[in-house]
């Protein structure tokens, strides 16, 4: 058996990675990479950047992406608990606009496992999560964009019951993002189209 189990969801390339994990009364270790165990599950990226953050509850971060140096992002929780989410923004993808979320915490120790051409976001479920992710290109502060967390065009449930839609913690940058719509409008959108 190997080290890693990948498991599909119903956008193309987007997987829910659970690792094994030894425990005992000392407590657990567990693998989170490894090249040649993620090659045989067909996982085949050369990460080049690691980055973790830390937030409170209601913190969302995101939608995120880069329309230059694109990314394709190994995500996990390493304390308390995010709900993850990837929209498809590959053009001519039979998902476009479509998303995927996730529930990845300490206790479930799951990783997202996220392709080029996807926009990504994280809401904190917990008092407080940090939050690690591989990536397989450099960050480029000029190449970023955004799609808003809330487009009803996209649609994705956020679980917000404990917190009311104005606890929602955004920087000023991210409640300003364009709808899916208005992505599609500008030159974002082309350069997604180019560097995918």
């Amino acid at each position: 058996m190997g080290k890693f189990k990948k498991i599909e969801t119903k956008i193309d390339g987007v997987y829910v990675i659970e690792p094994t994990v030894f425990g005992d009364n000392r407590g657990y270790f567990m693998e989170t990479y490894s090249k040649k165990d993620f090659e045989e599950i067909g996982l085949n990226y050369e990460f080049l950047q690691d980055n973790q953050s830390k937030s409170k509850k209601g913190v969302l971060r995101g939608l995120h992406f880069q329309k230059e140096n694109t990314q394709a992002k190994l995500v996990r929780c390493i304390k308390g608990e995010v709900f993850d989410v990837a929209v498809d923004l590959r053009p001519g993808s039979k998902t476009y606009g479509k998303w995927e979320g996730v529930v990845l915490s300490e206790e479930n120790k799951k990783m997202f496992m996220i392709p080029r051409g996807f926009a990504h976001g994280f809401l904190v479920l917990s008092d407080e999560a940090e939050f690690t992710y591989k990536c397989d290109d450099i960050y480029n502060h000029e190449a970023e964009g955004g799609l808003k967390y809330d487009d009803p065009d996209v649609g994705i449930v956020w679980p917000i019951d404990n917190l009311n839609k104005e606890d929602l913690i955004t920087s000023e940058k991210d409640a300003k993002w364009p709808s899916l719509k208005e992505l599609k409008q500008t030159d974002l959108f082309k350069n997604l189209k180019n560097n995918e």
